[in-house]
């Protein structure tokens, strides 16, 4: 409970403050139960949505959460706090769209900012598994892109598909905010963990 209420204030902090510029490049290391995924962000292609993955890496948002939309060969989805309080502060913190004219395009490995109508960005994020450049028209905009543990990612379990966290459009992922982990490690109990998050020195 202390972990949790401290999280929550760190992150509450964080979000109230302006958040500086990310560095022009950094990479994440990300600890799951399959292994370890290191992605590699580079500004000069979002630069608000690698401010923002730097903000909630830093405050920990990612810690203890789950890999709750994953479609094999498709994508793998993350970026829900397991603490349903510290989720639901960030949920509507959403940033503006990029402004580039020619994007990055979602081939496989890259990672990009989930949403639901333009504008809504806010902390979910999905890792493309195969070549997903048709959602460029759509406006997903990638960040950065795996440079090591792409079969990690291959690898995270595909078994619930989109019933565990699918919906983002839909509006059906209440029950990920309402819940957090107690709800997912319940009905899906096999989820891929995301251990911890961590901006890597160089």
């Amino acid at each position: 409970m202390a972990a949790m209420s401290a999280r929550l204030a760190i992150c509450c902090w964080v979000l109230a403050a302006a958040a500086l510029p990310a560095p022009p490049r950094y990479r994440v290391s990300i600890e799951t139960t399959k292994g370890a995924i290191v992605i590699e962000v580079d500004r000069a292609w979002a630069p608000r949505g690698a401010d923002r993955f730097h903000q909630l890496v830093v405050a920990g948002y990612y810690d203890d959460s789950r890999f709750f939309r994953v479609v094999r060969g498709k994508w793998a989805q993350f970026g829900i706090s397991g603490d349903s309080e510290v989720a639901k502060k960030w949920r509507h913190a959403t940033i503006k769209d990029e402004e580039r004219a020619a994007p990055e395009s979602n081939k496989r490995g890259t990672v990009a900012f989930a949403f639901a109508e333009p504008g809504g960005r806010s902390t979910q994020v999905f890792i493309s598994l195969r070549d997903n450049s048709p959602l460029d028209a759509q406006g997903f905009i990638p960040f950065g892109r795996v440079v090591e543990g792409m079969e990690v990612a291959d690898a995270l379990n595909a078994d619930f598909g989109e019933e565990s966290g699918g919906g983002l459009r839909a509006g059906k992922q209440q029950p990920l905010f309402d819940g957090g982990n107690r709800y997912l490690d319940q009905r899906f109990p096999t989820l891929d963990k995301l251990i911890r998050a961590r901006v890597m020195d160089r």
